[in-house]
């Protein structure tokens, strides 16, 4: 019987996480260290100068770790330079993403894998840090997956010259195949495990990013750094087919609404693509200015999933099932430059980590190893307008990891990349573990939709009388020819409660894998 496992979305990623439980160590342990290694693997979507957000269960109280992406300003610093706009060619279609210093938040990920560590942790950094600073220094080979993300952001790494340095140093995007290496990550990650995330915030790491950045007329400056701290949440909870679901709660905006999806479809009653397409249609159109006002709001996750809003959405999905009533494009409905890992361990503790660099901003600090986020130029992150939240404001996502209890006990444990498709990707999962009583890998790799700006996208092999009830009501469906990374990336474990047999299921749309211990 396995005595862990992990799921991520590399192979090396995920034998990253599974070494350490050989070696001993607990869920966080091996989250921390799989996290480490996905800034060598998926250096694209993930690095020091990311964010992310940690939900550890099996630990005593069950906490969300909020080390995300903050809003920089606290050094009063006037802005220099604007969002500087890439167009990036997707399925076709281009889609324009905001990069340059304009675009730079606070960093989180030094400061929550400390603290997740220090906290939960048995093992040192320097365990952790050995495997991850090899595969950066020797080289990782890139696969197609990151082949894949190597081209399609090809505008955000070739326009600064030190990314175009890493990613395209021959004048060229590295392909499948090849060996990606970064040196000064290397460094980084050594010195984190020597020194912790002080560096980083209040040394001089933390100084030449602030001056990289605010001399290219960015505002991240020294005390923002200095002022970064991990806030503890309580888990956002939803009940569904006699389970209990535990997500990011606000000022997040994902995993409210992926408790908001699942009451409605407990309500509803039944589960097929009619009611998912009805309550995906029904939190789209939740996602008001006042929404997204409330999410900072003290009491507004509790009166959004109050009996009362929630009988009068059901009634709203109801509706919905006969006669789609008009919508409206929401922002962001793009890509998704994000990664997720999951472990559980032998006693059933888990740790489900999601981080994110947006795209990345383009701006890699010579010698540092920080590519930092371009959070301040994501569309669907910054809802009310571009620059308009305050300095030391912690940024809303749509990442939302998650577990599955039964009866106080872990059944599952997930998460997902995928911009606004995260909510849509952990919900279909979760509906066919629970209600369809799949195995964790089908549930994970069963064809998906996902509702927005009025049309239901959707892979091969959803159900076809279903979609076609759907275009007699008035819905648009668009039927895609192969499942794609724009549904985002699901890498979930689950554990038999009777037995503690552990399996995963790590996404083939974003280059999943599992490794079992």
């Amino acid at each position: 019987m396995s005595r862990g496992a992990v799921a991520a979305g590399h192979q090396v990623t995920a034998e990253a996480g599974a070494e350490v439980l050989r070696a001993g160590g607990n869920a966080v342990d091996a989250a921390v260290g799989a996290v480490l290694a996905s800034f060598v693997t998926e250096s694209v979507l993930t690095g020091f100068g990311a964010g992310g957000f940690m939900l550890v269960h099996g630990f005593g109280d069950d906490v969300l770790l909020d080390f995300f992406v903050e809003v920089p300003g606290r050094g009063g610093v006037e802005r220099g330079a604007e969002l500087v706009p890439a167009t990036v060619i997707f399925d076709g279609t281009p889609q324009v993403f905001n990069i340059g210093a304009a675009s730079c938040g606070v960093p989180g990920t030094p400061a929550g894998l400390w603290d997740a560590l220090q906290r939960f942790g048995t093992m040192t950094m320097a365990d952790l840090v050995a495997g991850p600073a090899a595969l950066a220094r020797e080289g990782v080979e890139v696969n197609s997956q990151q082949a894949y993300v190597h081209e399609l952001l090809t505008p955000v790494l070739t326009e600064y010259e030190e990314t175009a340095a890493l990613y395209a140093p021959e004048g060229r995007m590295l392909e499948a195949g090849e060996a990606f290496r970064f040196p000064d990550l290397a460094d980084a990650l050594e010195r984190f495990a020597a020194e912790g995330p002080e560096p980083f915030y209040r040394g001089d790491v933390a100084t030449r990013i602030a001056d990289w950045v605010i001399k290219r007329g960015g505002t991240l400056t020294a005390p923002d750094l200095a002022a970064y701290e991990v806030i503890d949440r309580e888990p956002v909870r939803a009940s569904f087919g006699g389970r209990d679901i535990l997500s990011n709660p606000p000022p997040s905006s994902g995993g409210i609404l992926v408790a908001y999806c699942l009451d409605l479809l407990e309500r509803l009653g039944a589960a097929g693509v009619e009611e998912v397409v009805a309550v995906m249609a029904e939190a789209q159109a939740a996602r008001t200015v006042e929404f997204h006002q409330g999410l900072y709001e003290d009491g507004f996750q509790d009166s959004f999933l109050s009996p009362e809003h929630l009988a009068q959405a059901e009634s709203r999905a109801r509706s919905r099932l006969d006669a789609p009533p008009a919508t409206r494009p929401a922002p962001g409905d793009q890509l998704g430059s994000t990664t997720h890992i999951t472990v559980v361990d032998s006693d059933g503790a888990c740790a489900t980590v999601t981080c994110s660099n947006g795209t990345g901003s383009g701006i890699l600090v010579p010698g540092t190893g920080v590519h930092v986020n371009n959070m301040l130029g994501e569309e669907d992150l910054n809802p009310l307008g571009f620059h308009t939240l305050g300095p030391g404001t912690r940024m809303t996502s749509m990442m939302a990891p998650t577990v599955v209890l039964k009866s106080g006990e872990l059944e599952t444990a997930l998460g997902s990349g995928g911009s606004n498709r995260i909510r849509s990707a952990i919900l279909q999962t979760i509906v066919r573990l629970v209600a369809g009583g799949a195995d964790v890998a089908a549930a994970v790799e069963a064809p998906r939709v996902h509702f927005e700006a009025g049309t239901v996208q959707a892979e091969p092999g959803v159900d076809e009388a279903g979609l076609a009830r759907l275009e007699e009501r008035g819905y648009g469906v668009a039927r895609w020819r192969r499942p794609n990374w724009f549904f985002g990336g699901v890498h979930a474990v689950s554990r038999d409660l009777d037995t503690g047999e552990l399996r995963g299921g790590g996404d083939p749309r974003r280059g999943g894998a599992v490794a079992l211990v």
